[in-house]
């Protein structure tokens, strides 16, 4: 419940690392102003939302819209009915003097309700396209934040109402970010992520293109890289067998502070992932995952590399062969490997949690000031 004189603040994101990365940022940023943050998610919240205390999450129904098949669209209706009903309570008993939404379906029920009870709402897009959930709210709803510039170009009612904030990083990206660019020489710290949806295509390839590496640049080679539990036994024994030194494990408790220590990184480029790459500062070889909605990977990946900052790669041009030149080539050139790293740190924004806290409280201000 809300506390008397406390201004209150319902933060809906998906129960996801790329949705409740930034929520969990930005809610640290209106707390130090005294505000009281809720979450409304969904029950994957369950392992990204820990920095929330229970008391202040709620768990809302919701279901990702899939086309084709008529099954499937009923109950996604009558899912996203259901947490409608429940996000209406919801605001009545919280009444949060605004709501925003971090994209994904399960935001659609909560910010349709504060829009249908006139509270201020707002979306954050993190991504270099909007969203479909994203699209669905944004006329509704009172203003919209972006990661990135130039999005809502040709739309000019929703420009109208866009504030470009950037897309907030965890405070261990801030930190990490304070790590200058480790000078290539000696060892080359390499550093491959996938998420859980990209971790076994870079089982499948990585290793195979670091065993065509000529002998002195493996022998150079500190990789750490996630897998999943079922393909670490085979990752371990292929480094293993090339000399290589390699750490393995499905999961990072501390991948910012590995981003920093790295010189290249090999990843997917949700939009945390290149948010974080960019706020460190860190070249990367981008594999943007090739089923992604609204092809959002691909944008993102597309923002790092016209700076610069990072190659992008096709999945399926992503082979052993291609990998492995294309880690030579920046190898071989560590003035080139520098000049990324400080182009993608040239699309960081630090200070986006902030910059995010003051557009909600603005927003808040609007209606309490009517």
């Amino acid at each position: 419940m809300k506390e008397p004189g406390r201004t209150a603040v319902l933060v809906a994101a998906g129960g996801t690392g790329g949705h409740l990365f930034p929520a969990e940022a930005l809610a640290m940023a209106l707390t130090d102003r005294g505000v009281i943050v809720h979450l409304a998610t969904d029950r994957r919240a369950a392992r990204f939302g820990k920095a929330f205390p229970d008391q202040s999450v709620h768990v809302i129904a919701s279901e990702t819209l899939r086309g084709g098949n008529p099954v499937a669209l009923v109950k996604t209706a009558a899912m996203l009915g259901i947490g409608l009903a429940q996000a209406w309570v919801l605001m009545g008993r919280l009444k949060p003097a605004a709501v925003i939404g971090f994209g994904g379906y399960p935001t659609l029920p909560p910010v349709l309700a504060a829009a249908w009870r006139g509270i201020p709402s707002l979306i954050h897009e993190s991504n270099a396209v909007v969203g479909r959930a994203n699209r669905l709210l944004a006329p509704r709803v009172t203003a919209i934040a972006t990661a990135f510039p130039d999005l809502l170009d040709g739309q000019p009612r929703l420009a109208a109402k866009a504030t470009l904030t950037g897309n907030p990083v965890r405070p261990a990206v801030a930190v990490a970010a304070a790590t200058p660019y480790p000078t290539p020489g000696g060892a080359l710290r390499l550093l491959v992520f996938g998420g859980s949806q990209g971790a076994k295509i870079m089982a499948d390839v990585v290793p195979g293109a670091i065993g065509q590496l000529d002998a002195d640049l493996r022998e150079r080679l500190v990789i750490v890289q996630q897998a999943r539990e079922e393909d670490l036994d085979r990752v371990r024994a292929a480094y293993a067998e090339l000399s290589v030194k390699a750490e393995i494990k499905p999961f990072f408790a501390d991948l910012p502070a590995r981003v920093a220590a790295s010189h290249l990184i090999v990843s997917r480029s949700g939009a945390s992932t290149v948010a974080e790459l960019a706020a460190i500062g860190r070249p990367a070889i981008l594999v943007p995952l090739p089923h992604a909605l609204d092809q959002d990977q691909s944008a993102n990946a597309g923002v790092l590399e016209r700076v610069g900052g990072a190659v992008r790669l096709a999945q399926e041009d992503l082979t052993p062969r291609r990998l492995a030149a294309e880690i030579a080539a920046l190898a071989s050139a560590p003035q080139r490997l520098a000049g990324m790293a400080a182009a993608a740190r040239s699309m960081g924004r630090l200070d986006a949690a902030d910059r995010l806290a003051d557009l909600v409280l603005d927003v808040a201000a609007r209606r309490a000031n009517k």
